[in-house]
């Protein structure tokens, strides 16, 4: 089933556009203009960032929001920081990327039956969101489950991340008992006989410097992700 391009474009300009947020908004901007030193002279995103990859894909991984100097900086999801470094990695491993390497949106990055989103659209002061701008970015991720049809495993990084989809997935009609799906890296929920939930913990720096998250534990996702879908 093939998904309408257009208007999966559409949500892209809907959510560049995008200013519900006026905390968000404003911190945006404020590191668009600062910078730091390192991309002092790269021109800032500065807006929200939208969902990139395969519109046609079976695997859709949800992050929690852009990075400062990352996503807010390129104008794509995990591109030009650490986190994204882990993520592509992995993917190029598994075959769902073409390299290896996220640095800018006209670095020739595609990927291969992978969708990469987020719970939130913009970057947060201390990467940390209210309820209410999570409940303002909710329309946007409902929106790219009813458009990307084809997905069958949905893998989420960090505890946010997952509630959100969770959320989402029962506001669908898709969940029934919230209490029965708990966060637990590397725990697999099947949630109907379309979509498989996987969670894990997200590759932030903090998460891969100090081991709790390991190259080895995150392969481990992607090679289960892997094998679903090649049973489905």
């Amino acid at each position: 089933m093939k998904t309408n391009r257009k208007a999966l474009s559409e949500l892209e300009d809907t959510i560049i556009a995008c200013r519900r947020c006026p905390r968000l908004v404003n911190w945006r901007t404020k590191v668009a203009k600062k910078k730091v030193r390192r991309f002092i002279l790269e021109e800032y995103w500065g807006k929200p960032v939208p969902g990139f990859g395969d519109h046609n894909t079976r695997l859709l991984i949800v992050g929690l929001a852009p990075a400062a100097h990352g996503g807010n900086r390129t104008g794509r999801m995990f591109t030009g920081d650490r986190s994204g470094d882990f993520l592509y990695r992995t993917l190029y491993k598994f075959g769902f990327a073409n390299q290896p390497t996220s640095t800018s949106m006209d670095d020739g990055l595609k990927l291969k039956d992978c969708f990469v989103t987020a719970a939130a659209r913009c970057v947060p002061p201390n990467n940390t969101l209210t309820k209410d701008e999570l409940l303002n970015c909710r329309p946007f991720l409902l929106r790219e489950f009813q458009m990307l049809k084809n997905v069958r495993v949905i893998i989420t990084l960090g505890q946010i991340a997952f509630k959100s989809v969770v959320e989402s997935l029962k506001e669908l009609g898709l969940v029934k008992e919230m209490k029965r799906l708990d966060f637990k890296h590397s725990k697999m929920y099947q949630i109907n006989e379309r979509y498989t939930l996987i969670a894990s913990f997200h590759p932030s720096q903090r998460n891969t410097f100090t081991g709790k998250l390991t190259e080895k534990m995150f392969d481990g996702i992607f090679q289960r992700a892997k094998n679903l879908l090649k049973s489905k």
